[in-house]
């Protein structure tokens, strides 16, 4: 049974800096990648940063890049997202995920996604 176990959200304000974890277990992921999504009231849900697992090949949104960095740890089987110089903007719940590798390539929608975690609540006070 494959699980994803977030951790680390909290209450910020704006300049402050958090650090999420996401504990996964239940098999290889030496196929995925990683991505943190995230989904604020009445918006969409948006891939925020990703890693590829076997190489550490990252990607990340513009809106994230320069102030978020998203790392794994191999032998925890777990993923962080350093998130620093937080904004009121980025207030939202954030989930980890693990899509499929197709030719390598890292996906960048929510539905090629295919196990996620339960989420965790940033709020990022002005």
């Amino acid at each position: 049974q494959v699980q994803l176990v977030e951790s680390g959200g909290g209450l910020v304000q704006a300049g402050g800096s958090l650090r999420l974890s996401c504990a996964a277990s239940g098999r290889s992921f030496s196929t995925y990648a990683m991505g943190w999504f995230r989904q604020a009231p009445g918006k969409e849900r948006e891939l925020v940063a990703a890693i590829r697992w076997s190489d550490g090949y990252t990607y990340y949104a513009a809106s994230v890049k320069g102030r978020f960095t998203i790392s794994r740890d191999n032998a925890k089987n777990t993923v962080y997202l350093q998130m620093n110089s937080l904004k009121y903007e980025d207030t939202a719940v954030y989930y980890c995920a693990a899509g499929r590798l197709h030719s390598n390539v890292v996906p960048t929608i929510a539905y090629l996604y295919d196990y996620w975690g339960q989420g965790t609540q940033v709020t990022v006070s002005s």
